[in-house]
């Protein structure tokens, strides 16, 4: 806990209870909630203690004065999320203390981010850069979060107090002061009280993030360090500390200077949005289904609970069958250059699955089409050729309805789907077909 004009919540045995009772659901919300408390108290010059006999001496005085500060705030141009979370520990220091708010004080734009709301996700080439401005321990962070889709708090909590170790990769092993995975991409796993559900789980790192890793540890057994299964994913390099792990704030202030001197000038947390957002572009091309996602990003889901309750195990084919959907992410996720598909077997299927799409969505019988172009050039198409008619034949009937669909590209997706249209299929081309 902070000092000074917060040494009253140390002080106050009632303050003191109610953030111990919060702490133990997090200690980062209640750390949070004492500031945004001392915060109203500021600005209504008063003390806890005296938010608390106001309301209580006269409800409805006490509600004016909350309304009229959120009237003040909305001036001052104050971002809804700040006024909303003000207003939130207000209402759980008082209902800790038995005292209800009955008014439903409204915000504007309740859901407006303004101050993020432009901010874009970084693209490969970014990441790339950051990656290149990186030092080999700060590399090592942002690849957990851009490619294995860690929060930044599993790497280190608020405190310094835990964060993962080596042994949370069970796949690693060390030999002869060499790194060596078992499995590449290797599992990582998030014990429940580094998880923000509070739930165990795991999630893999893909091949170039392995690679990262391996490099970062052997540089530490070089310099002297004995790594064992309990020593921290980030090292705490000062020697005189007394905390194992580095803290939440020092890991994304290392990531922000690092974004900084790559010239990208946004928030250490996009990197973590990069990883979601490119593993869902991965599965709208069917390379991951939702509930794998939903489980190797730490989100709650029909996974999450029988890994739960089956004492953190889950069938290995069903392990193996998640480390095969992330593996065929990785081209989404990586920085590496991929190779290209031209195999025929892979441009067979593409014909398939066109003449699929357009059977089942648009009614057409791409066959027909195919023979009435033969004719006009008098020669048999080639697959390329074959692929491209087709295409062009499914975007003109798509464009000539009027129909709530369109055919977009892969960098166009995020936007629509924010604007409202829902995911219906991929087209081989990797076109995507969405609908309002």
């Amino acid at each position: 806990m902070a000092s000074g004009k917060y040494s009253v919540f140390k002080s106050d045995p009632d303050l003191k209870r109610w953030l111990t009772n919060l702490s133990r659901g997090s200690p980062v919300t209640a750390e949070v909630y004492m500031r945004r408390v001392g915060r109203v108290c500021e600005l209504l010059d008063t003390t806890p203690k005296g938010l608390l006999n106001k309301s209580r001496s006269d409800l409805k005085v006490f509600q004016d004065s909350l309304e009229d500060l959120v009237t003040r705030l909305e001036s001052e141009k104050k971002s809804p999320g700040y006024i909303r979370g003000l207003l939130k520990s207000v209402r759980s220091w008082l209902r800790y203390n038995d005292v209800t708010l009955t008014r439903k004080i409204k915000i504007s734009n309740p859901n407006a981010t303004p101050t993020i709301e432009e901010e874009q996700i970084p693209s490969k080439e970014e990441l790339s850069r950051i990656l290149r401005a990186s030092s080999s321990r700060v590399r090592v962070a942002e690849v957990l979060i851009a490619f294995a889709d860690l929060r930044p708090h599993t790497l280190g909590n608020h405190d310094g107090s835990d964060g993962l170790t080596l042994g949370d990769l069970p796949e690693l092993e060390i030999v002869d002061g060499n790194v060596v995975f078992e499995k590449v991409p290797t599992m990582v796993v998030v014990r429940s009280n580094l998880s923000k559900t509070r739930q165990k789980y795991f999630t893999f790192l893909s091949e170039e993030g392995c690679t990262y890793l391996r490099e970062y540890l052997e540089e530490r057994m070089r310099s002297g360090e004995k790594l064992g299964k309990k020593n921290p994913f980030i090292a705490f390099q000062r020697t005189s500390s007394t905390r194992k792990f580095m803290i939440t704030r020092k890991i994304t202030l290392m990531i922000r200077e690092a974004m900084r001197r790559a010239g990208v000038w946004k928030r250490p947390y996009v990197l973590r949005a990069y990883a979601e957002t490119q593993l869902i572009i991965a599965e709208s091309k069917g390379k991951i289904s939702h509930p794998y996602l939903q489980f190797i990003a730490g989100h709650k889901g029909d996974i999450e609970s029988r890994y739960s309750t089956n004492k953190g195990r889950l069938p290995e084919e069903m392990v193996e069958g998640m480390r095969d959907a992330y593996k065929a992410c990785e081209p989404f996720l990586s920085t590496v250059a991929q190779p290209l598909e031209h195999s025929s077997i892979v441009k067979e299927a593409k014909v398939e699955a066109l003449k699929s799409i357009a059977k089942n969505l648009l009614g057409i019988d791409l066959l027909e089409v195919k023979v009435a172009k033969e004719r006009e050039v008098g020669r048999e198409l080639d697959r390329d050729e074959e692929i491209e008619l087709f295409e062009n034949e499914i975007r003109k009937m798509r464009e000539g309805e009027d129909d709530p669909q369109m055919l977009v590209r892969e960098e166009e997706l995020e936007s629509y789907l924010n604007d409202g249209w829902e995911f219906v299929s991929v087209l081989p081309s990797k076109m995507i077909l969405i609908r309002k």
